[in-house]
């Protein structure tokens, strides 16, 4: 996270992202570290920021594996100090629980939304 970053919450304190100065616009930085528009005014950019919400991060993700293969994976913790990760076991009780540590802000490269 930049130190210019402007951090978005909403009413009930819950970070929504950042807003980073971009010129005489910001561009929207949602909370996987990740740039979510191009340079918009003020209000876009938080328009933008209320629309999205947090509800993406539960949505199902794939991970880049280190011999380039994709695992299936849900985020499990996200903050700016990194991003956790959890092998998708679809709520089996008993399975094995596999967690990967990813870097903020994390590349699409490394994780990105299946779909």
């Amino acid at each position: 996270m930049r130190s210019d970053w402007i951090t978005h919450r909403r009413p009930d304190g819950e970070v929504l992202g950042w807003m980073e100065p971009s010129g005489d616009g910001f561009v929207v930085i949602d909370l996987l570290g990740r740039r979510a528009t191009e340079a918009v005014d003020w209000l876009t950019a938080e328009e933008t920021l209320e629309e999205r919400g947090i509800g993406y991060l539960a949505d199902m993700y794939e991970l880049r594996l280190d011999d380039g293969s994709w695992l299936r994976v849900r985020i499990a913790e996200v903050s700016t100090s990194g991003i956790r990760v959890k092998k998708e076991d679809w709520g089996a009780i008993g399975a094995s629980q596999l967690f990967y540590d990813l870097a903020f802000p994390v590349d699409e490269e490394v994780l990105r939304p299946l779909g």
